[in-house]
């Protein structure tokens, strides 16, 4: 099997469904697990969306253990591993890899800005060191820094290294991306940059990893399906859709704030509680009661209540 027969589609960064104590609340874990099989999408657990870097180890492994107790046959489970201390990335991918989960994504450590060769060593590390394959997540809004292409190639040929999940806003950077790699079978590219997910596809990316698709996984499903059948036109108009829904919560906000207005929707599809980890906290009423206006009228708009099939 070659890693693009197995890593691709779509993969949504699952939100960590807390309580109002801070606890992992698993019974939500299960409805989103639920929402996400249901849409034929699979789970990115622990990572930006997740709040992963908020979270206590402890909660973590709680989370890694419910989701292996949820997979089915044929899933493929992902998980962020990231931590500013290189023993921590393994230690946590060691556990992960044991408990059930398939692939492990890793950022570059924040804090310490790298240079290109310190990033390609760092990875190659991990690479030697976790019994499993790997996935190189650049994210420079959270990192600092973004890595370059180049060391991203370079790291492709390590047998450790089956991808990149890319969620760098840059256009030309998708398409030299998609230039080095769409005709690669032993190494995938996923887009974590929802704006521009149709076009990744229609242009041979492998995935994509939308943190919208908490909301309507139903949409980048039929987007990803879309494409695989050549109908253009379908993916583009699920593109649009996609927009408007990234926008409600997503527009004018900081990523941590879009987090909060993320749970608050998806408190009103009924599938998780509003909490999220401090230092990111609730925004006034004001601000939730506009953001819940704003969803209301697009998914009447777009019709998307009837559009979307999974009773949650």
């Amino acid at each position: 099997m070659t890693n693009k027969n197995k890593y691709k589609g779509v993969v949504v960064p699952a939100v960590t469904p807390i309580t109002s104590n801070l606890k992992l609340d698993e019974a939500a874990v299960e409805k989103i697990f639920t929402y996400f099989h249901e849409h034929q999408v699979m789970p990115f657990i622990n990572g930006t969306t997740g709040e992963s870097t908020l979270l206590p180890y402890s909660l973590k492994k709680e989370f890694i253990k419910v989701a292996a107790k949820l997979k089915t046959p044929g899933d493929v489970l992902y998980a962020g591993i990231s931590a500013s201390c290189f023993e921590d990335s393994v230690e946590q991918a060691k556990l992960y890899l044991d408990e059930g989960i398939d692939v492990v994504a890793a950022t570059l450590p924040a804090y310490y800005i790298l240079s290109a060769d310190q990033m390609k060593r760092y990875f190659e590390q991990l690479a030697d060191q976790v019994p499993g394959p790997i996935i190189v997540y650049n994210i420079p809004t959270t990192t600092g820094m973004s890595i370059p292409l180049k060391v991203i190639n370079e790291l492709s040929f390590h047998e450790n290294i089956v991808g990149t999940k890319d969620s760098e806003r840059s256009e030309a950077r998708l398409k030299d991306s998609l230039e080095l790699w769409s005709g690669r079978e032993d190494f995938c590219h996923f887009l974590g940059w929802a704006n521009k997910s149709a076009e990744a596809l229609i242009k041979g990316s492998d995935g994509l990893v939308p943190s919208t698709g908490n909301l309507y996984p139903g949409i980048y499903s039929e987007m990803y399906k879309a494409v695989k059948s050549g109908d253009h036109e379908k993916a583009l108009q699920l593109q649009k859709v996609s927009d408007l829904l990234g926008d409600v919560y997503q527009k004018g906000k900081l990523l941590g704030e879009s987090l909060w207005a993320l749970k608050v929707l998806m408190y009103e599809l009924g599938l998780c509680g509003e909490y999220v980890m401090p230092p990111l906290y609730s925004l006034p009423d004001e601000e939730k009661n506009k953001l819940l206006k704003n969803f209301r009228n697009i998914i009447m708009q777009e019709n998307l209540m009837q559009k979307n099939n999974a009773n949650v």
